[in-house]
């Protein structure tokens, strides 16, 4: 028993001999691995630091390449920067090139013929140009690039089931003295604050309908050619001034037969204040004015007199998170139109006044990936006069409709949504229930949109 105690004893000696040596050789082992591991990582960063010295000289090559430095050279080419286009390489030679693809599904209780023919009495005689089923709306490639130091060009081409048109097609002048710009060509209007947006940003399928009765029943909206002059204004918060001359060519404003040379003028003013950390309000007024000549106002008719249409435009944003907003925007049109309507059957013409207004408001909420937007929009709200021969025409009901989305952005580049319509605005009183199902999906370097 003694001899087992003693053996004992001896090996808890030898053990506690042995644990320091143990521990010492961990230590040893973990400070050989940590710096085995520091002398890696500064190779790799020697190696990096080789690398990003090498693509910055590339870069400088390149820049010199592109625009060689010469005596005769106007010292802001020489400093200025140039972007990369789409394929990589300078944006000048290379522009920025995407594809938008805006696709729908509808169906309607009313068949393809009856939307065709589905009037806004008193208003406009331009039907829906859908049909029941699938829908292309547009594949629309879109073009951006750099010209110089001194202009930006931008080009926008919508391909439809009736073939390929120009949309826009303007320059952008970059180097005019701070606040100034100017655009020419083909471009959308500056009035008010959806015509100027393209269809694919829109918050619903369709446009509402006092932009139909007013400007167009399709989403073209106002695109002209001419000439657009912007100032943005020194204050301490966004302000922007615009005037346009433009060629005057929308049908159901103006006409391209109206007068010879630009019959079409306007003038807008904007801005925007941020409320809070989290809240922006934007808020504007726009007026068009010109000579018309349309066939849209009554069925065998022309008419051909002059046209002012007001705006008045108001956006609340709220912006929290990336995943969570509110937006409610609200636009309020009024329309003033004097002159004469000749009935091309009978030869006869008659005096027209019409002065008639019409509103939209919509809401749209975000939740994560999700969005739900409802919308009203109606015309005749405070005013509707059409006077013929001084008798003022009775056009029957007030046209309203009532609109419910709810849609998913799958990426920035891919959108599904779903929407529902309950359209009164016929002079029939016959309802159009429609049913909307919209993909749009994107490809390529695209410009950002509007705020």
């Amino acid at each position: 028993m003694k001899q087992g105690i003693i053996l004992f004893i001896i090996l808890l000696c030898l053990l506690a001999l042995s644990v320091p040596a143990f521990a010492e050789s961990e230590i040893e082992l973990r400070i050989r691995t940590l710096e085995e591991t520091l002398k890696k990582q500064e190779e790799t960063i020697k190696s990096q630091q080789i690398m990003i010295n090498e693509l910055k000289e590339q870069v400088k090559k390149d820049e010199v390449a592109i625009i060689p430095e010469t005596k005769e050279m106007p010292p802001e080419i020489k400093k200025e920067t140039k972007p990369t286009g789409m394929f990589g390489g300078s944006a000048m030679s290379n522009p920025n090139i995407s594809l938008v693809l805006n696709t729908y599904a509808s169906s309607s209780n009313l068949t393809t013929d009856e939307l065709k023919n589905r009037r806004i009495s008193g208003y406009t005689t331009e039907g829906f140009d859908r049909h029941n089923g699938f829908n292309l709306d547009s594949a629309e490639l879109a073009f951006y690039a750099p010209v110089d130091p001194y202009f930006n060009l931008y080009a926008t081409i919508p391909v439809t089931e009736d073939g390929a048109q120009v949309e826009e097609a303007y320059f952008v002048t970059t180097s005019l003295p701070e606040g100034h710009q100017i655009k020419a060509g083909l471009f959308k209007s500056g009035f008010g604050r959806l015509n100027s947006q393209h269809s694919h940003v829109w918050d619903f399928v369709d446009n509402p309908l006092p932009y139909r009765a007013f400007i167009s029943s399709g989403d073209e909206g106002i695109d002209e050619k001419g000439v657009q002059y912007t100032y943005l204004a020194p204050l301490p918060f966004y302000t922007i001034l615009g005037v346009e001359i433009l060629q005057g060519d929308n049908k159901t404003l103006f006409g391209s037969d109206a007068a010879g040379g630009a019959h079409a003028y306007t003038a807008f003013a904007k801005a925007s204040l941020d409320v809070s950390d989290n809240s922006t309000i934007l808020f504007g007024s726009s007026v068009i004015t010109g000579k018309t000549k349309t066939d849209t106002i009554a069925a065998n008719s022309d008419f051909t007199g002059d046209t002012t249409l007001y705006d008045l435009e108001l956006t609340y944003k709220w912006k929290p998170t990336k995943y969570q907003g509110f937006k409610l925007q609200s636009e309020y049109l009024y329309r003033t139109q004097f002159g004469n309507l000749t009935d091309l059957t009978l030869g006869s013409a008659q005096r027209l006044d019409r002065n008639q207004d019409g509103l939209y408001i919509q809401g749209v909420y975000l939740w994560n990936r999700w969005e739900f937007g409802a919308r009203y929009d109606t015309l005749s709200l405070f005013k509707d006069d059409y006077i013929l021969a001084g008798a003022q025409q009775d056009q029957g009901r007030k046209p309203w409709r009532i609109t419910g989305m709810a849609d998913y952005t799958f990426s920035e580049f891919s959108l599904l949504r779903l929407q529902y319509n309950h359209d009164e605005s016929d002079v029939t009183g016959k309802p159009n229930d429609e049913l909307f199902l919209q993909f749009i999906f994107t490809i390529g370097a695209h410009p950002a949109h509007q705020f």
